[in-house]
């Protein structure tokens, strides 16, 4: 698990993120070696990394990678829309410089376990979008580190104003074996769960002057969502947490996968430096983010249970990786169908952004066999939507809408079997 995670990372694509503060100055001390090709920058160091933030700029188009620590690059090769690599002394470490042949941006990336291995995802788009995201601000990348024993040695949050909400960054504990939740409702109805996004050590984005916790907000909404659809009795629910703890996103999505369920509901509150940002989103999966994800799932060795109970037993590596690509984009084609369901059944109920619906590669969507969305449901930093969310009768809104998309959802699913 990281040391310190900076908490908008867990639920917003790369380049849409907002800046985080600089690394603290160190001495330079890492060697690492360079790789990029058309998928992919990949950065190995000697040893544990401390972090690194990345950003892309226009005129000329660049990808600049700042690591603190870092004090000289070895084996470097050079393939793809990366036609040139420099490097630029700075306070505590390096700025390695990809000069880029056509745009692309960092579509995701992170460290390895060991924090020893940076990959930074690399995709293709149109200038547009290179132009937009140049104005997207640094990625901020942290990486693994589960050295660090008892809570009050674990380094205390850092805030980061935004507006006003404010993200922060705190040590979390390691990964542990995480029991099931209870199952609410009727055994022959479709099975529905609710993720209540962040809890325990991760808050979430923060609204200070309203003292306000997005971990907070997020699970009463959550708690709502359950309890109004196991009155309309159509559904069975469960939630991956009902208390204040901590999940990392693949136990979020793992949790449902391992109760079989037919849809995935992740709960956030959205968080903006713009004043006037408000009104609510839901994403759903990116193209993107299907082939790799399909590409990584069809390499494992032991291919059994992988899609719905399917063991591909002896099929090759090409075939596997055809089935989960294909299943997944039906999974993906059935979650944007109730993203659809969703703004639907919203807008009369909820301040909505005119663009309601969006894709990205987020990684508690990336479950291939079950539909899965993430539900921003207005931003915690805009003071009216923070009412709205944190009322009783905001909550009671954004069930029903809720509500009314998943009996729609399953009724349509029904009707077409």
């Amino acid at each position: 698990m990281p040391i310190l995670i900076i908490v908008l990372l867990a639920l917003w694509p790369a380049l849409a993120l907002q800046a985080a503060p600089a690394a603290p100055a160190q001495a330079a001390t890492l060697a690492a070696s360079v790789a990029a090709d058309g998928r992919a920058i990949v950065i190995r160091f000697d040893r544990h990394a401390q972090g690194a933030r990345a950003r892309v700029i226009d005129r000329p188009r660049r990808i600049l990678l700042d690591v603190p620590g870092l004090a000289r690059t070895t084996s470097v090769r050079i393939d793809g829309p990366v036609r040139d690599l420099r490097r630029q002394a700075i306070a505590g470490g390096m700025r390695l410089v990809f000069d880029l042949d056509q745009p692309v941006i960092v579509a995701d990336g992170g460290f390895d376990p060991d924090g020893r291995v940076l990959t930074l995802n690399l995709s293709r788009v149109e200038p547009a979008r290179f132009a937009q995201a140049t104005r997207a601000g640094a990625l901020s990348l942290i990486p693994f580190d589960l050295s660090f024993g008892a809570a009050d040695a674990r380094p205390a949050p850092v805030p980061v104003a935004s507006g006003g909400g404010t993200k922060v960054s705190r040590a979390i504990p390691p990964a542990r074996a995480v029991p099931l939740p209870p199952v609410r409702g009727s055994r022959s109805r479709p099975l529905v769960v609710i993720d209540a996004g962040h809890g325990g050590v991760d808050p979430g984005a923060l609204n200070t002057a309203a003292g306000l916790r997005e971990k907070d907000v997020t699970l009463r909404i959550a708690r709502a969502i359950r309890d109004r659809l196991l009155a309309g009795k159509r559904v069975r629910v469960a939630m991956t947490r009902d208390d204040d703890r901590y999940l990392v996103l693949r136990e979020r999505f793992g949790i449902a996968r391992r109760l079989k369920a037919d849809l995935f509901i992740s709960i956030h509150c959205d968080s903006s430096s713009t004043p006037g940002a408000s009104g609510a989103t839901v994403y759903t999966l990116s193209e993107v983010a299907s082939d790799k994800e399909a590409a990584r799932l069809a390499a494992r060795e032991n291919k059994a249970d992988i899609i719905n109970g399917v063991d591909f037993g002896d099929a090759g590596a090409d075939v596997s990786s055809i089935l989960i690509d294909l299943t997944r984009r039906e999974t993906m084609n059935s979650s944007a169908a109730f993203a659809r369901l969703l703004g639907r059944e919203a807008k009369p109920l909820l301040p909505m952004k005119a663009n309601f619906h969006r894709m990205a590669s987020l990684m508690v969507l990336k479950a291939p066999d079950m539909p899965s969305i993430l539900f921003e449901t207005g931003y915690i930093s805009n003071p009216a939507d923070a009412v709205f969310l944190n009322s009783a009768a905001g909550r009671e809104r954004i069930a029903e809408s809720v509500r009314r998309a998943v009996e729609a959802h399953f009724a349509r699913r029904l009707a077409g079997n």
